[in-house]
């Protein structure tokens, strides 16, 4: 079967890079491709860099990218919060550049609050919403301000809920992690996640490619994300075997991608 594309959303990790080495195909698909004027675009869950880094990591690998053209999740969430809810004062579990983002919306973030004694129930005032994401310095004292912001009544939004993000030689836990924690303790349900698989970085990834979901595919490593959020969007789906999903995961789902790929080396002979 050969489909007929003309653009083409690309996730990052464990699709087009893993670490910093680019996968197997990587670099000949995406050139392929746009040496048949196809259009191309990146999407991130990791809300751990600017698009500027993302950008400058793909065009470093041989891939030249505009920053424009990559989408993260962090820039999702700070769109759509400036959009519906921007008087909200923010506590955010979360690295430095998304606290950056966030704010470069015109969005106010509550500072850590270091002196507080993390045994202790504290009152954590002028806080509106909790905003949960991919956080590598997670400790007690950030996961009590946040489970004691929300048993008061804060929102709740996160960039995104992966459980792992894969790593060379493995993967190491994600939002999803801390979102089920929080969620279990406080009785709370997370209200938005910006992420895959949420319509909301779709909405900019088919806005920045100019183009009717009917005629784009989405790629990607994740059935649960990737695959589920083209398939919601209208898309035609590809999944590629280098990251998460293998083939068996494939063959129990009721309703599988359009193509599945071991590398992305495989792709441009498969759309036209």
């Amino acid at each position: 079967m050969t489909l007929h594309i003309d653009g083409f959303v690309f996730d990052l990790d464990g699709t087009v890079y893993l670490g910093d080495t680019a996968l197997p195909g990587a670099v000949e698909c995406i050139a392929t491709l746009r040496r048949r004027n196809k259009r191309t675009v990146f999407v991130s869950n990791k809300p751990l860099e600017s698009r500027q880094a993302y950008a400058a990591k793909l065009t470093r690998l041989g891939i030249p990218t505009d920053p424009d053209d990559v989408i993260t999740s962090a820039l999702v969430l700070g769109r759509y919060l400036a959009r519906t809810a921007p008087q909200l004062h923010l506590y955010v579990i979360g690295e430095p550049y998304l606290v950056a983002e966030l704010r470069s919306h015109g969005l106010t973030v509550v500072d850590e609050l270091l002196d507080q004694d993390p045994r202790e129930v504290i009152q954590p005032r002028g806080i509106d919403a909790v905003v949960v994401a991919f956080d590598r310095t997670l400790d007690y004292r950030k996961l009590n301000t946040a489970y004691q912001a929300l048993m008061r009544g804060a929102r709740f939004f996160a960039t995104n809920a992966d459980k792992a993000c894969p790593m060379p030689g493995g993967a190491i836990p994600d939002a999803g992690a801390t979102i089920a924690a929080l969620e279990h303790i406080t009785g709370r349900k997370v209200e938005v996640v910006a992420g895959k698989p949420s319509t909301l970085i779709m909405e900019i990834a088919l806005e920045r490619l100019g183009l009717p979901a009917a005629r784009c595919m989405m790629i990607g490593d994740r059935l649960e994300t990737d695959i589920a959020m083209g398939k919601q969007a209208g898309m035609a789906t590809a999944v590629v075997l280098t990251g998460v999903t293998k083939r068996e995961d494939v063959a129990r789902l009721a309703s599988p991608p359009d193509l599945v790929l071991e590398n992305l080396g495989e792709l441009p002979g498969r759309v036209e």
